[in-house]
């Protein structure tokens, strides 16, 4: 009579159920972060790419002005002049471009991606350029070029399980240059 009374205490059929779950939901929520963390990688490099091609562009827009140093021997951004050469450097609107690359809308000093409705994606702000143009000097440099430095901030919101996280902010740099093919 004990016996029949313990007998559905060993069984043991339907235990491994909870371990499952868990397991499964432990799997989800790995699946979610790792899924995040490629997101924020992708839009990380999506920006780099943007600033890369926006630089490019003004160091393409460059190339009139970097073609006389270069009949002279020079690969840098001068005109002629009456008497000697005088630098000249077309900036660009690096921000313009970047706007129509990734779609962004100005607010106050943030250009921002937002999605539908009003939820942001990532803005980025504080660009900063560096023009450095070749030197001009008597002898063919191949480490001095005409080249353009750039940096924006980029801050990207983060979820996690239906909860928004402190956002990831961080510089993102790109560099471009003109080098003469002949």
């Amino acid at each position: 009579m004990i016996n029949k009374r313990l007998e559905p205490l060993k069984n043991n059929r339907g235990n491994g159920y909870p371990f499952a779950v868990a397991i499964t939901l432990c799997l989800v929520m790995i699946f979610t972060g790792i899924s995040e963390y490629f997101r924020l990688m992708i839009v990380a490099q999506g920006v780099r790419d943007a600033l890369q091609d926006a630089v490019i562009s003004t160091v393409v827009e460059n190339y009139d002005d970097v073609y006389h140093g270069v009949r002279e021997g020079y690969s840098g951004g001068y005109q002629p002049t009456a008497e000697d050469f005088e630098e000249c450097i077309d900036y660009g609107n690096i921000y313009d471009k970047m706007d129509n690359i990734l779609g962004l809308t100005q607010n106050g000093g943030y250009h921002e991606k937002n999605a539908s409705g009003s939820e942001t994606q990532f803005k980025i702000w504080n660009l900063d350029v560096e023009i450095r143009n070749a030197p001009f000097a008597d002898s063919d440099r191949a480490d001095k070029r005409f080249e353009i430095d750039s940096a924006v901030m980029l801050e990207v919101p983060i979820s996690f399980g239906g909860k928004l996280l402190p956002t990831m902010k961080m510089k993102v740099k790109s560099s471009a240059g003109y080098t003469p093919k002949f």
